[in-house]
């Protein structure tokens, strides 16, 4: 098991107390807690970038990632946070898995819990589904994206993305465009952000904003995330301090919700002429993979507004900060 061991040093910052032994969505997270988890994750990143860095803060312990779909950015961050921290991890992918024998969800993941390991890493396709097997392992289970419901650590590193941009981010405004309704990045990023005293003004085609929602005011029914959607992208964007593009997820649109993605391109990316009504400087964030040429333009993708790259760089220290905090939670903190 995991040894409560912390090699690296840490600076001073408000406790994270054990809300609970998982991370299944950061509803479950204080405003403080993102800034502490935030704040270690800065600590990583000066220390990876100062010297070869390996931690033993988890040293001896066996850390899962069972992935049902597909996963680049957020596996690879997984797998070498963990073994930055000196965990062993062991990638499962479902497509190799007994799961293609018709195992259930739930016999792989007590199969997996019996073999006594540490944390378990979830993607699924299905909302809920984290949170179901939360229900029935031993294992610390953190969520890595569930359906259209909820991807913490994605939200986690976004915040700190913006705020080493912008610092403070009560009171700024963030522009979020595009299909929000399939869109598990953008309901946690509402909530996260939210959180953190940040306005969001939100503009995306009719059919893929959520059931209910008209311009004006709306929220995710959840108290405090309240945001206002714009009928068009210009009015979304207009001195916003920071825009969101989301990725148009055109595998789970089943019904025609699009007709023709050029035409999204047309109305609804973001391009120079978009991006020069926000406020001066404001960045342009997406989670990836991005569709680029669709939801943003080439030009401002790779552009000096761009801070795609540094939400990849951030991703790695996050997932470091949140495997220490649950996978090592009776470590000294403070």
């Amino acid at each position: 098991m995991i040894a409560n061991l912390v090699t690296a040093t840490r600076s001073s910052g408000a406790p994270l107390t054990a809300d609970s032994k998982h991370l299944l969505d950061v509803d479950s997270l204080s405003p403080e807690q993102i800034q502490t988890l935030g704040s270690r994750a800065i600590e990583f990143r000066q220390l990876r970038a100062s010297q070869p860095f390996k931690s033993d803060s988890l040293r001896g312990g066996s850390i899962y990632t069972l992935f049902f779909e597909n996963s680049t950015r957020t596996r690879v961050s997984f797998e070498h946070a963990g073994k930055a921290l000196g965990a062993d991890v062991i990638n499962i992918a479902a497509s190799t898995s007994s799961v293609n024998k018709g195992e259930s969800l739930l016999n792989t993941v007590l199969t997996l819990d019996a073999m006594g390991i540490d944390a378990l890493i979830v993607r699924h396709p299905h909302s809920g589904a984290p949170h179901f097997i939360a229900r029935h392992v031993n294992a610390v289970v953190i969520n890595a994206g569930d359906g259209a419901h909820g991807h913490p650590t994605q939200a986690l590193l976004d915040v700190l993305t913006l705020q080493d941009h912008l610092g403070n981010l009560k009171g700024a405004k963030l522009a979020l465009i595009g299909d929000i309704l399939h869109s598990r990045v953008a309901r946690s990023d509402i909530i996260a952000f939210r959180k953190m005293g940040v306005e969001i003004a939100i503009a995306g085609p009719p059919t893929l904003l959520p059931e209910g929602w008209t311009p004006g005011p709306n929220s995710l029914g959840i108290p405090g995330t309240e945001v206002t959607v714009h009928e068009t992208v210009e009015d979304a964007v207009r001195d916003a301090d920071a825009i969101m593009c989301l990725r148009l997820q055109l595998e789970r649109q089943t019904s025609g919700l699009l007709p023709d993605v050029n035409e999204y391109s047309r109305v609804w990316g973001i391009n120079a002429e978009r991006l020069a009504l926000a406020s001066p400087g404001a960045p342009v964030m997406h989670p990836g993979p991005m569709n680029e040429g669709l939801e943003v333009s080439t030009d401002i993708a790779h552009g000096d507004l761009s801070l795609v790259e540094n939400q990849v760089e951030n991703g790695l220290v996050m997932r470091m900060a949140v495997l220490e905090h649950f996978c090592a939670p009776t470590r000294e903190i403070a």
